[in-house]
This record gives structure tokens, sequence and C-alpha cells, in this order.
């Protein structure tokens, strides 16, 4: 019969206990280690880790009290939080045993015990103990993965008057949970804000949930905010937690929010004022505490003009408005922000030494940016990957034409660039609106969402 993979400690000053523990468990398990001295079990934690402790009560003859075993339960505890301990307890003491669970004891054994009770005693307690560890691995992993992520957005990088009043609002508005709604073009840095925000909130250890609202199809809607139980529809094969519940403790950004048709608006502004949520499928409602920040590219104020934005909606996500300012209205910031890029892509390119010269960012701050921070971060990382020496130059940036310029450059015969300025061309028709600039374009929704990341507009 194979062994369970397991590391086991018993502790007990009774010698015939020890061995007759070790005698059976070390036929089931791979590691069984005795001690009789509970003095020696700081040491013995230091050399392995147990997945099981089981530990007596009392060491001292005529000690009922089990204030040593309370006392040692604390000390491991210490040691090892996530540690699982099992107390073994004398017929009779069962009101100790329950104080020694409240104070953190995995379980107890009554003495003495049956072989088969001890065995599945401790394989529940294994099972606990597995769960603990793939919290802490997923928590661990969360952090790791969510600092990274913020990495790519920590530069908030700028002097001129509009970012700083930016950083300022961000300042006096993070430490709070007011919800939060930034308006601005494609590729002004709305994401790179919300995350701001998260950082300077008392939430910033807490998990940051982005939503593209703009990309989830309108059946989708509900099963992926709120969430869905087993068997609610033909692909729900197993229960589903929405984002509104993996971002509880949290920060929802809810990004392209501009693009909810009404029946969507009326479900989210439900969710919003009762902070509950069900599950798709089910009638349970669930409690959740998020901080929200909402993003959108669209002019919501003139919506709830023509009827397509609900006001209730719009009062509700913008307690405070932040207004991320287009790359044009501060161009002071470009030549720090083409540096900035200059050494991102140079590093990762393998080419540290790029640099650019003077005149070349003199033309780069001529050019209107309809693209914003976006264009020119893609037009940078371009011009590196292209460029055949250490030095960039206006001839490495290929720039679309101004808008009063009707003309096509005819040195431009890129099928990719074509594309990508009738894209601005029916955006810039239609104000932003993504759904009315598809229509134009005759193609759905998603698929220009996909050009736009394709094209990082």
């Amino acid at each position: 019969m194979s062994k369970t993979e397991a590391k086991i400690l018993v502790v007990d000053d009774d010698i015939d206990v020890l061995n007759t523990a070790r005698m059976y468990l070390k036929q089931q398990f791979t590691l069984v280690q005795i001690e009789n001295d509970p003095e020696q079990i700081p040491d013995h934690l230091e050399r392995e880790a147990f997945d099981v402790v089981l530990l007596d009560m009392n060491f001292k003859k005529g000690d009922n009290e089990g204030e040593e075993g309370l006392k040692w339960l604390n000390r491991i505890l210490t040691i090892d939080p996530n540690a699982i301990v099992i107390l073994i307890t004398a017929y009779g003491e069962f009101d100790l045993a329950v104080k020694a669970v409240k104070a953190g004891a995995t379980d107890f054994l009554p003495k003495p015990w049956k072989n088969e009770k001890l065995f599945g005693t401790i394989q529940s307690a294994l099972q606990l103990r597995q769960s603990k560890l793939e919290v802490d691995r997923l928590k661990s992993t969360q952090k790791t993965l969510s600092s990274e992520i913020d990495q790519k957005f920590e530069n908030f990088i700028g002097e001129s008057l509009p970012i700083k009043k930016v950083f300022s609002l961000i300042e006096k508005v993070g430490p709070t949970d007011a919800n939060v709604l930034i308006l601005g073009e494609n590729g002004t840095g709305k994401e790179l804000a919300a995350r701001a925000l998260h950082r300077q909130s008392e939430r910033k250890d807490k998990v940051f949930i982005n939503v593209d609202l703009g990309s989830i199809s309108e059946n989708l809607f509900e099963s992926e905010l709120f969430g869905h139980v087993r068997g609610a529809f033909t692909d729900a094969k197993e229960d589903k937690p929405g984002r509104f519940e993996l971002a509880s403790g949290g920060t929802l950004f809810l990004d392209e929010i501009g693009n909810l048709s009404l029946p969507l608006q009326a479900k989210l502004l439900t969710v919003l004022q009762q902070r509950k949520v069900s599950r798709v499928g089910s009638g349970k409602e669930i409690s959740v505490d998020i901080r929200l920040v909402c993003a959108t590219n669209m002019p919501l104020y003139e919506m709830v003009k023509e009827g397509t934005f609900r006001q209730d909606l719009l009062y509700r996500i913008n307690t405070v408005e932040l207004r991320m300012p287009a790359l044009a209205e501060r161009t002071e910031d470009i030549t720090s922000l083409v540096r900035h890029f200059i050494q991102l892509y140079g590093k990762k390119y393998q080419k540290p030494k790029m640099r650019i010269d003077h005149n070349t960012i003199a033309k780069l701050k001529k050019y209107h940016w309809p693209g914003n921070i976006r264009e020119l971060q893609h037009a940078i990382e371009r011009a590196i990957i292209l460029a055949d020496d250490h030095r960039l130059t206006a001839d490495d940036f290929v720039l679309q034409p101004n808008r009063s310029n009707k003309r096509l450059e005819e040195d431009i015969l890129d099928l990719s660039e074509m594309e990508k300025r009738l894209i601005l061309k029916a955006l810039d028709k239609n104000n932003g609106n993504v759904t009315r600039a598809a229509k134009d374009l005759g193609i759905d929704r998603l698929a220009l969402y996909r050009r736009l990341q394709k094209y990082g507009l």
C-alpha cells in the first residue's frame, strides 16, 4: 500500500502513546517524528515543515487544565500561522478542547483513539493544510501579478500644468472611497489614472479588477459582471464568480462605460445602489464591497440629453470627475515621454544606446497625436525596432497628416496605415463613439475594438 505524502509530528509526554502512534502512522505517511519534550517543538519546526502536528494537552502529571497545551499551541501558530494542529485530549476534557479550537487548533482527538479515527482526522487535516497553502499561493501569485502589472502603469510622467492638476486631484481623492469618473480621449492614460487612484487608497493591497465593458456582449454582461451558477445556461458547467465578487475589498475599474446599452445601464445601476449581486441562475444575494472607478471617451453629458445614457447612473458614478488631458494639450511633456519610451524599448529590444536628436523631438511636438500617448508610445517602439543605428531621426517616424490636411501623403502606401487612418476618421466624425464609428466602417463593434487594440488607438 502506498503511503500518503505527508510529514507528521506527534508531541506527547507518554512514551507508550508516542510509540503506538509512530508504529501505526509510519505505515500510512512518508515521515513521522515523535517528541516527548515540548521544549523541542521549535527545533522540530525549524528543521521540517510539518503538515500536521498532534499535540497533547497536558505534559505534567496531575495537570488536567490544559494550559501547557494551549501555550504550545500558541507557540506553534506563532512560528507557522498556517500550521495544522490536532489536540490530543483525555476523556472528559471536551470543554478544554473547544477552548483550544477557538484558540486556533484545527481539531481534537480523544484518547485512547481508534486507528481509523486517527487516520481519518489526519486526512481531513491534510486537506485543510493543502487548501491553506493553495490560498497562500494564490494570494502571493495575485500580489506578484498585480505588482508586475502596476509596474507598467507606475510611470505617470509629466510636468505640464494639465497633468499636474491630474496628479493633485488623484492625491486628494485617492485615499477616499469616492466613486471616480475618468474622462478623456483614447490613449490619454485613463487606466493609468485608475491604477494610481487604487495605489493611493487604503485598498492598495487588495485586488484591482479591470473590466472593458465595450468588449463584453450584452448576452454575457450579467454572467461576466455578476457571475453565474452551474446550469444557469448551456455553457455554465460550473459556478463562476463575477467581476464584482472578485473585486470585493478592492477596486473595480469599469472602462468604456459609455458603451453600455440602456437595459444594461439599469442592471448596473441596481447593483451599484444595493451593493449586492445575484449570480445568474441564483436568487441568493451576495454583498460586495468595492471602490468604483469608471472611464469613458464618450460625451456622457450629451448622451444624457439625447436619452442614451441614464442621468441617475451618471450621478452615481461621478462623485468626483477627473479629466485626462489630450497629448496635444500637454506638448511640453513630449520630451520626457519620448525619453522614457526610448529607455523602455531600447532595453526591451537590446538597443540600450538608442538616442534621439532635438530636431526630431521638435517634429514630434508639432504633430497633433490623435491617438495621444498610446500613439506616441507605439511610434517610438516601431522606430526603435526599424532603426538602422542608435540615433532616431525624423525619417524613422511615419506620422499621419494633420486633420486639416485632406490629402493623404503619397509616399505612404501601407494598407495598415490606410486602415488606421480610416478608423481615426470614423472616430473623429462620431466624436469617439465606437458603436457609430463601427457602423460607418461597415464592421461590428468588437471587430473595431480589435483593430483599436491592434493599432494602439
